[in-house]
């Protein structure tokens, strides 16, 4: 199983994930439907479901033109039943995509009913569909939950298998690099990370899929245990460094918002 973005907006991805024998697609936060209409048309495919991790319209714009035009299934958080979502998913749900599985994960933080996909599909590395729960380099902003909402999601999503391949909604990676290096400066795999991410850029290539391997290397939200990152955190907004794992978190991602 692949997946490849389509751009939308300034900075979203829609990942879509192509079965060539059946000639259909799944879309995962299709936020704008002309985007995906015109992959369609080009592509001589059918639109046979949609994945949403959350509310934001970013993410969800899209779907009513969509569903209404291919009359597909569209799963994703409950809160979006039944205007949008004809199948809402909890914890420990699964969803199949093709022939591949999908383990529903709640990663409640960046609002209160996001949710990601996890698979392990056969003969490739496992795959995370995580919208705006985890970035390359950095994790989304508490719009509806708490640090120790967000803390735990990234806890849950570093147990992960390294070699997990970590599919993201936005191009925030030179963003997120800027400030995981202003608090995490020496970190040898963070600054070749961006200097990798950097080039891919200039060429207007995307930064993502990422890694779990990578973001515990790199990422300052997956790295909330690592003392120099919460002092970085804590100096950026002259303040002690916190003496807990969830008010460090908090102190890391208050940086993050002030940087």
């Amino acid at each position: 199983m692949t997946f490849f973005p389509l751009p939308a907006f300034n900075d979203n991805y829609i990942w879509i994930t192509n079965d060539a024998t059946q000639k259909t697609i799944w879309a995962v936060d299709p936020g704008d439907a002309q985007v995906v209409l015109d992959y369609c048309q080009n592509q001589h495919v059918t639109l046979a479901g949609i994945l949403l991790t959350h509310h934001h319209k970013d993410h969800t714009g899209g779907v009513p033109e969509l569903s209404a035009r291919f009359n597909c299934p569209v799963y994703g958080p409950a809160s979006l039943s039944p205007e949008l979502v004809t199948h809402p998913l909890t914890q420990g749900d699964s969803v199949m995509v093709g022939q591949t599985e999908f383990m529903v994960l709640e990663t409640p933080g960046h609002t209160l009913d996001h949710l990601c996909y996890f698979a392990e599909a056969e003969q490739q590395d496992p795959i995370l569909l995580c919208g705006d729960t985890l970035f390359r380099g950095g994790c989304g902003r508490l719009f509806e939950g708490s640090p120790a909402q967000m803390l735990n999601a990234m806890t849950r999503l570093r147990e992960l298998p390294q070699n997990t391949q970590v599919y993201c909604t936005h191009e925030y990676t030179l963003a997120n690099y800027r400030f995981a290096l202003a608090i995490d400066g020496h970190n040898a795999a963070l600054i070749a990370a961006n200097n990798e991410a950097q080039a891919l850029r200039d060429q207007n290539i995307p930064t993502i899929p990422s890694s779990i391997a990578l973001e515990t290397q790199t990422n300052p939200f997956m790295r909330f245990d690592w003392q120099e990152v919460v002092v970085g955190a804590a100096a950026l907004l002259n303040e002690q460094p916190a003496q807990d794992l969830i008010n460090g978190f908090a102190q890391i991602r208050r940086a993050k918002d002030a940087f």
